[in-house]
């Protein structure tokens, strides 16, 4: 039986993706389409009192111009309906004429070509009223500031408390308590290929709309709900995807282009909808990473028990709602990391301002708290003369604890052996009065007396699926002796990651076929049910699942002679309610991936420069369905968090980005990457997962920044509470004797 889980068998679209000949969103042109342009909003928070296009529609080869009264419900949002289609007067939906971030679009242009529709869009003049710009998540909170959305009572718009133990009591009896005040900042995905897509009717008369996102069925549901149409006359296909990271979950072009090619045929024209964003337009048009301000308030006894801890978190979630409250709800829920606290206090508030809405980015909410807890538990290691690994072994999570939401983590707690096999390899051993850091591993020799070395630690876990979840495939398999061909459906998108090649290594191990004759059909909502989002690092559980459900089903039906043989499964994950008592608790997520990192750094103390010089990252996967996609993920998530803690900050004055290129938003190039990236693979199955596959691509990004702030204050003997830590942060002066 040919068994392709667990090999690194060569995904099967890179060849077309190096050479090419791979079709992404912005490569697919159609005879006779027409192009369209955006008109963004030049202000953050305005009332726009008219919007004049006559000068427009008299420009040669102008077709069309939309605006917000020509959408028939002029809301969207991923959780939450309200973010207006276009911004403007005399729309279906209240308070949707006005402009609450400089990415809000308030007209479209449809023209003959690209060029036209620029010209036209420079000829539209819009009327605005300027409304007061709050920016500062305090700002928005006070109860005099002004309503950004008003029809709610206050810019909250979204809070969670969780209340656990004693707090007070535990703060009173606590030997030493360490208070701070953490930073993050926003972060800009910057994904390769911007917003595009092509709409058109297709030949059942759905408005079909081509395109790259997270979630298919997410976009036909939002897309169906704006045009008032019926959803089964909405589809929605993604081609190759040029990345995402979070970044294309929410809407962009999708309903703009669909509601184009719906006008267009009112007015008697049958012709397809192209439209691709500048990077630009990109940058201002799709939602960062959360910025938090974080205040830690943690307590321990001098045997390095932690026995309080209270986290108060302020998140920024921009404009409007995208996906802040999921997010704000896994950071609550993941706030003092991986650990037995028996009293926690977390007040957690998400508000409403006029910058660029905030919404999912990999780790989602994670790596925030993360930051904060992990940078308490060194702090608090160091005030107690207890190494940092050994304060760590004594407070971890074990099976059965309580987390702070009252209930146990799921079965299949892994941080233990992920932190010791961390520990062991970045140098650390276990001496008899505990852990300690021998002699330290060194990377590039220190060239001078100006510079020093220091190295830092970090453990961390992620929550993976959406609960409640589930996730819809199908499996046929065609010949008549012998199975010759199998094709596998599935809604769920490849946004790079090469999921679609583990789809075929699950029916491949199921079936017993070389997977070279598995086809998979994928990311189009007329083939298949609802299979989720690309997101939370679910697609291999998920689909992982599906596809090992569909494909026994297909077999058995197979061996009893049917030819073809379909097999459909709907899979549905864990439930995540636990009883106690009369009591229904929540239970935190049906599954975590674990992970622990080691970073070594060498700075410059004259200018301030720092280089990685090592990273060891140790991730449980449960299993590696394809080790080296498994790595590749490793190394692109630590890479990408490097960002995060060294360089990467996304700024905006008035809500206006001054980061708004790839010339002033700084990323990591290849002089960056850490000198030796150790990706340590660990794989403790998951009881529920297929093949004991947990979910794993968003988890290595989680401990960096403060591993790496870590060793930072191991080098210079100064404790940095924010990222991203520029050379400009750095106080030099030498670590004290």
């Amino acid at each position: 039986m040919e068994q392709s889980v667990g090999k690194s068998i060569e995904r099967f679209d890179s060849v077309d993706k190096v050479t090419g000949k791979a079709f992404f969103p912005g490569d697919i042109n159609f005879h006779d389409q027409v192009f369209m342009r955006t008109v963004f909003s030049p202000f953050s928070h305005a009332i726009i009192k008219r919007v004049e296009f006559t000068n427009a529609l008299k420009i040669p080869g102008v077709i069309a111009v939309l605006t917000a009264e020509d959408v028939p419900l002029n809301e969207y949002g991923l959780i939450t309906n309200d973010q207006p289609v276009l911004c403007g007067p005399n729309s279906s939906k209240a308070y949707s004429d006005r402009t609450r971030f400089i990415g809000d679009q308030v007209a479209l242009i449809i023209a003959e070509d690209d060029y036209i529709a620029k010209t036209a869009a420079r000829m539209i003049r819009v009327e605005y009223q300027a409304l007061d710009i709050l920016t500062d998540p305090n700002e928005a909170l006070d109860k005099n500031a002004a309503i950004i959305h008003p029809d709610r009572e206050s810019n909250i718009m979204f809070a969670r408390k969780i209340d656990f133990g004693c707090i007070d009591n535990a703060f009173k009896e606590a030997d030493i308590v360490i208070e701070s005040v953490y930073h993050t900042p926003a972060q800009e995905h910057v994904f390769l290929q911007p917003e595009a897509g092509i709409a058109y009717y297709d030949e059942q008369d759905r408005i079909t709309v081509i395109t790259g996102g997270q979630w298919a069925h997410g976009d036909q549901r939002q897309i169906a709900h704006a045009l008032q149409v019926p959803e089964e006359k909405v589809r929605v296909i993604y081609a190759a995807i040029g990345g995402a990271f979070g970044g294309k979950e929410d809407i962009s072009v999708q309903i703009s282009l669909a509601l184009a090619v719906m006008r267009l045929n009112e007015m008697g024209i049958r012709r397809p909808v192209k439209t691709v964003w500048s990077r630009k337009e990109s940058i201002y048009g799709h939602p960062k990473r959360h910025p938090f301000t974080i205040h830690a308030k943690w307590g321990a006894k001098v045997n390095g028990k932690i026995t309080a801890a209270s986290m108060d978190i302020v998140a920024d979630a921009g404009a409007y709602a995208s996906s802040t409250e999921a997010v704000l709800s896994v950071a609550t829920s993941l706030a003092i990391g991986p650990y037995y606290i028996p009293n926690v206090y977390i007040h957690a508030r998400a508000v409403y301002t006029n910058n660029i809405p905030n919404g999912a980015f990999r780790a989602f909410g994670s790596p925030q708290v993360t930051f904060a807890a992990e940078m308490q538990i060194n702090k608090l290691a160091h005030a107690l003369r207890i190494d940092p690994v050994e304060l760590r072994m004594r407070n971890l999570i074990k099976e059965g604890e309580l987390t702070p939401l009252g209930t146990p983590l799921p079965q299949g707690i892994s941080i233990e052996n992920v932190l010791r096999t961390c520990a062991t390899k970045a140098g650390w051993k276990k001496m008899e009065k505990g852990w300690q850091l021998g002699e330290m591993p060194k990377g590039t020799e220190t060239v001078n007396s100006s510079t020093v070395k220091g190295i830092g630690i970090a453990a961390g876990y992620k929550s993976f699926g959406i609960p409640p979840d589930e996730c819809w495939a199908a499996v046929e398999i065609f010949g008549e002796e012998n199975i010759e061909k199998v094709t596998v459906w599935n809604a769920g998108a490849d946004l790079g990651q090469g999921s679609h090649s583990v789809y075929k290594q699950f029916a491949s191990s199921v079936l017993g076929v070389s997977d070279e004759i598995i086809e998979v059909i994928a990311s189009d909502t007329s083939s298949s049910e609802n299979s989720g989002s690309a997101s939370a690092s679910r697609i291999t559980f998920m689909t992982g699942n599906a596809i090992l459900g569909a494909a026994k089903i297909a077999l058995e039906k197979w061996q009893m002679g049917e030819r073809s043989a379909l097999g459909e499964f709907l899979y549905r994950a864990p439930k995540i309610l636990s009883g106690r008592g009369n009591k229904i608790k929540e239970h935190p997520n049906f599954g975590y991936g674990y992970v622990a990192q080691a970073v070594e750094v060498e700075i410059n103390q004259e200018t301030g420069a720092s280089r990685v010089l090592r990273v060891i990252s140790v991730n449980d996967v449960g299993r590696a369905i394809n080790p080296l996609q498994v790595k590749g993920q490793i190394e692109g998530a630590v890479i990408q968090a490097l960002g995060f803690a060294k360089m990467e900050n996304f700024r905006q004055e008035n809500g206006e980005p001054i980061t708004d290129s790839l010339a002033t938003y700084l990323v990591p190039t290849i002089m960056d990457i850490p000198g030796k990236l150790e990706s340590v693979i660990i794989e403790e199955p998951d009881p529920n997962g297929p093949m004991g596959a947990r979910g794993m691509g968003e988890m290595p990004f989680v401990p960096f920044a403060p591993a790496f702030n870590s060793a930072v204050h191991d080098a210079v003997g100064v404790w940095f509470d924010q990222i991203p830590l520029m050379p400009e942060n750095y106080i030099y002066r030498k670590k004290p004797e």
